[in-house]
C-alpha cells in the first residue's frame, strides 16, 4: 500500500527499533511507496512512511532491494557532497563514503553482507542515516 510522507521532523528524529519478521507488511508498503515515487526518490527508510522500524528500501539500478537491520561494517574514500530527501525541503551538505560493505538481513531474515560503491553506496548510507534518527 502506498503510504503517505512522514514530514514530523520529530519523528524522523528517533532511533529506529529493530525489525522482525512480522514487519514485512512494512516492507511491502515502503517498496511500493518507493515505487510511487520513483521519479523523485532512489531510496527510503520506513521511518518515511510513518513506522520506525529499521528497514530501508534502495533502487539498486534494476530493481528495488530490501534490507532489514542494515549496517555499515566498513567505509572508504569520504567525499562532501550535497543530497535532498523527500521528507525535507531543499539540499543539505554532507559528508559520504565511495565504497561500504552492508550487513543486512534479506527478505527471508538471513543475513548479508555486500559491497556497494558510487551512487548506490550514496543512497544506502542516506538511507541508515534515517535509521539512526540523522537528518542530512
Amino acid at each position: 500500500m502506498i503510504k503517505p510522507i512522514m514530514r514530523d521532523v520529530i519523528f524522523l528524529s528517533q532511533k529506529a527499533e529493530p525489525a522482525m519478521p512480522e514487519d514485512r507488511q512494512t516492507a511491502t508498503d515502503l517498496l511500493d511507496t518507493l515505487k510511487a515515487h520513483e521519479n523523485e526518490c532512489v531510496g527510503m527508510a520506513a521511518n518515511m512512511i510513518g513506522v520506525n522500524k529499521a528497514i530501508i528500501a534502495v533502487n539498486v539500478g534494476f530493481m528495488n532491494l530490501i534490507m532489514y537491520n542494515p549496517e555499515i561494517t566498513k567505509k572508504s574514500q569520504q567525499y562532501q557532497t550535497e543530497e535532498g530527501c523527500l521528507s525535507l525541503i531543499g539540499v543539505r551538505k554532507c559528508v559520504r563514503y565511495k565504497e561500504i560493505e552492508v550487513k543486512y538481513q534479506d527478505v527471508n531474515f538471513k543475513e548479508q553482507r555486500q559491497k556497494f560503491t558510487g551512487r548506490t553506496a550514496e543512497i544506502i548510507q542516506h538511507e541508515i542515516d534515517h535509521l539512526h534518527g540523522k537528518i542530512i
